[in-house]
């Protein structure tokens, strides 16, 4: 039987601004079950590090939550107070930035960096680095031992980014967030980065929410999909239902665009006219129709997240042919 790890029900997240409330997220839901990959994808601007802030509770003063529940081994994080959330962080729940250089301190050896992440653990020193040099083994880092006198800008980003997943992982958490953790690398190195995290989900067991604008990579590494569309859940379902045959304007729109897909050589690259909306000013209805090709006048009317088959969730008119007729 699958079992859910961390399930998002129906959250909503709005920052207090002087323009007045900023609908950052609105009634997301989705789960991601033990030992699945599971990517979220969209424009910027879309709620993806809204979303990331909102589950480990690392927020702005003027976040605010007006519904909904994040729910991680049953457990709703939104009533842990903060010591039990600084447990949890670097614990069981981990994080992979995109700039590695934003995990890493410049100034300290990655060995004393790595020493440091195990705080919690009652070992010696000398364990500490073994443990230390044994992860760097795994992600392929040549030489560990050596390389933990090292600093930081010693490394190539591509070690740089191994090196970060390294320390996520040494405290084998039950999920591992990788925020568009391959963005700055080149295709080569993106390449090697999944490959390895491929192989470190399936030796650690460990779950996988992995937030990425690139949908090639999506494609190669996730298990299911969910689609962010200005705050919203717009599509969900499995790589295969949501590449073949995707069900909402927006998530077609962005395989179309997606360099992946294009077939011929075109001097100009296709885009999505117009822009993600004002989140503080949303128009009325389906949160996409100002860019939908296919909009429509039921589209003055939000349309619901609706089931369209086992696993597959899209909110559109135009999948209620019956009610539009």
């Amino acid at each position: 039987m699958t079992e859910t790890l961390l399930e998002i029900d129906n959250l909503s997240v709005d920052y207090e601004t002087a323009r007045g409330d900023l609908k950052a997220l609105r009634d997301i839901s989705f789960d991601v079950n033990r030992g699945e990959i599971v990517g979220i994808v969209g424009e910027s601007g879309c709620g993806k590090s809204t979303l990331i802030s909102a589950i480990l509770r690392l927020i702005a003063p003027n976040t605010r939550f007006r519904n909904g529940a994040i729910r991680f081994k049953g457990d709703d994080l939104l009533t842990r107070t903060e010591e039990q959330m600084r447990a949890l962080r670097g614990g069981d729940i981990s994080i992979v930035f995109q700039d590695p250089m934003q995990t890493h301190n410049p100034v300290i050896t990655i060995g004393k960096q790595m020493v440091d992440i195990q705080h919690r653990v009652k070992i010696s020193k000398a364990e500490k680095l073994a443990t230390a040099a044994r992860m760097l083994g795994v992600v392929g880092i040549p030489d560990p031992e050596a390389r933990l006198k090292q600093y930081p800008h010693e490394f190539s980003g591509g070690m740089r980014q191994r090196i970060a997943i390294a320390m996520a992982l040494m405290s084998e958490p039950d999920l591992l967030i990788a925020d568009e953790p391959t963005t700055a690398l080149d295709a080569t190195l993106e390449v090697q980065i999944i490959e390895r995290l491929k192989d470190l989900q399936r030796d650690f067991g460990c779950a996988i929410l992995f937030i990425s604008h690139h949908l090639g990579v999506i494609a190669e590494l996730c298990d299911r999909v969910v689609v962010m569309y200005a705050g919203a859940v717009v599509e969900s379902g499995t790589v295969r239902e949501i590449f073949h045959n995707p069900k909402h304007p927006y998530t077609r729109r962005l395989i179309e665009c997606d360099p992946g897909h294009i077939k011929t050589r075109a001097r100009v690259l296709p885009t999505i006219p117009g822009e993600v909306p004002d989140l503080a000013n949303l128009p009325e209805g389906c949160i996409f129709r100002e860019r939908c090709d296919q909009s429509m006048a039921r589209c003055a009317q939000v349309p619901p997240l609706t089931r369209l088959s086992e696993g597959h969730n899209a909110a559109c008119w135009l999948n209620h042919a019956e009610e539009i007729a």
